[in-house]
């Protein structure tokens, strides 16, 4: 049906997708994307020798002990720039994912009437267990005569997990928690209404999704130049 605006724009929605096969497939489409996003980039300095300075006694130790005290050996910042170290941890994110079975319900989507959202739920439930655990995994592989003990579900690990979030975000990730409020049901007690509160940890490195999205990052970063002109009105002593 027509909402009268033909030219509207595509939404795109995100998504948690499990990278690799396996039974059942994991794909959970965003039915409403996040309404915020929390990212957290955490780092941390320290300076050379620092660990032999911590491991030392006495009060000559305690005045080396802070990365405060070694600053100030410093008048030149660049010379400063080269000797401190940064630990710089991996990116987590923090969302909402919210979950309402109104609109299926509107349409008479016989699933939904049947089960509301669970099957939804479940599926994100399932990206936080080891895939070894999976019943339906081991059934097919014994089906298909594969020996006992096999499963196409076959890593004692939680799957691995894809955020994508837009053509430049596609990050391989881990799921840390999953906080689940259901708020609504059925007179069958299924979930009509849900919020998941998820927290994520990017698992960065030399993997194709993430390098793609730190490329895409970076080609951003390289279209804020067309913003320099702004230095002119930023006051910075010689």
């Amino acid at each position: 049906m027509s909402d009268g605006f033909p030219n509207k724009p595509k939404i795109l929605r995100g998504a948690f997708i499990e990278f690799g096969l396996s039974l059942p497939p994991l794909v959970v489409v965003f039915q409403f994307n996040p309404v915020q996003l929390t990212r957290n980039l955490s780092l941390s300095y320290t300076f050379p020798g620092a660990d032999d300075v911590r491991r030392s006694t006495g009060p000559e130790a305690d005045s080396k002990r802070d990365l405060r005290t070694f600053h100030g050996k410093y008048d030149n910042l660049s010379a400063l720039q080269k000797e401190q170290l940064v630990t710089v941890r991996e990116e987590t994110i923090g969302f909402d994912i919210r979950l309402d079975a109104s609109d299926k319900l509107d349409s008479g989507d016989t699933i939904t009437e049947q089960f509301g959202i669970a099957p939804r739920i479940a599926t994100l439930e399932q990206m936080v267990h080891p895939k070894s655990e999976s019943l339906l995994g081991a059934a097919v592989g014994l089906l298909l005569g594969k020996p006992e003990g096999f499963s196409f579900a076959r890593s004692p690990n939680p799957p691995m997990v894809l955020f994508v979030f837009g053509r430049k975000r596609v990050l391989p990730v881990n799921i840390n928690s999953m906080n689940i409020t259901e708020t609504e049901f059925s007179t069958d007690l299924n979930p009509l209404r849900a919020t998941v509160a998820v927290n994520l940890t990017v698992i960065e490195g030399k993997s194709v999704p993430y390098r793609y999205s730190k490329a895409m990052s970076e080609a951003m970063s390289l279209l804020n130049l067309a913003n320099i002109a702004e230095i002119a009105n930023v006051v910075v002593p010689e």
